[in-house]
């Protein structure tokens, strides 16, 4: 029985889920965040947990005259496979898409909530299964908080990374700036989870290939442009 990709989505956002709150996560959670029926959820979690990939437990719902509920935690395995997952290469053709997508997630900071956006992006990130792919919705997850910041602030980020001697440092200062930005206007839970992806970021494209690297760089500062 294979992890298909949808099944590994919602692995993803289990694991996403479960390391922020510490706690199993109730079927019905996972479902509103895919949408998708709360019966597909608990199926599809019922045939993960028969990889080895997640376990359930019954826990008292006190806002349901005190009935157990089934709830599931993401094993070991489960956290092993998000941190090797990444794979190294992505179709060119693939990269466009996830380029498109980010640039639309960007025009549309404008017409929506931006905190509804971030939470969207941060849910879509385990579900990433190329460096470059997860790369580039970090990045696109730090340019939408300069959006949200907008203003001087965003003026000032813009003009920091035009006036980086090196194209390729350009980057490094975005990254720097944002992140010290933010972590300041977000409270502590948030903040941890956001530096540990921005980690992340920061190790897996020192990994990736030249080319790879300035397809990251074009976005940037087509964004910023």
């Amino acid at each position: 029985m294979p992890l298909t990709k949808r099944r590994l989505q919602l692995l993803g956002q289990l694991v996403e889920l479960y390391q922020r709150t510490s706690l199993p996560i109730h079927y019905e959670t996972l479902a509103r965040s895919l949408g998708v029926s709360k019966w597909t959820a608990y199926d599809m979690l019922k045939e993960i947990e028969k990889l080895g990939f997640v376990t359930r437990s019954y826990e008292v719902n006190s806002k349901d005259t005190g009935r157990s509920q089934v709830v599931f935690a993401p094993t070991v395995k489960a956290s092993d496979l998000f941190k090797q997952n990444l794979s190294d290469s992505l179709n060119p053709a693939d990269w466009e898409q996830t380029v498109a997508h980010i640039r639309n997630l960007l025009q549309s900071v404008k017409n929506g909530n931006v905190n509804d956006l971030i939470q969207r992006m941060m849910n879509e990130i385990p579900s990433k299964s190329s460096s470059i792919e997860f790369c580039g919705y970090i990045l696109g997850l730090l340019l939408v908080y300069v959006k949200k910041l907008g203003g001087r602030t965003e003026m000032l980020i813009r003009l920091v990374v035009s006036k980086t001697p090196k194209r390729e440092n350009g980057m490094l200062m975005f990254v720097g700036t944002v992140l010290g930005t933010v972590i300041q206007a977000i409270n502590d839970e948030l903040g941890d989870e956001f530096t540990e992806l921005v980690s992340e970021f920061l190790r897996i494209m020192d990994q990736l290939s030249s080319q790879d690297q300035q397809r990251l760089l074009d976005l940037l500062h087509e964004a910023l442009a």
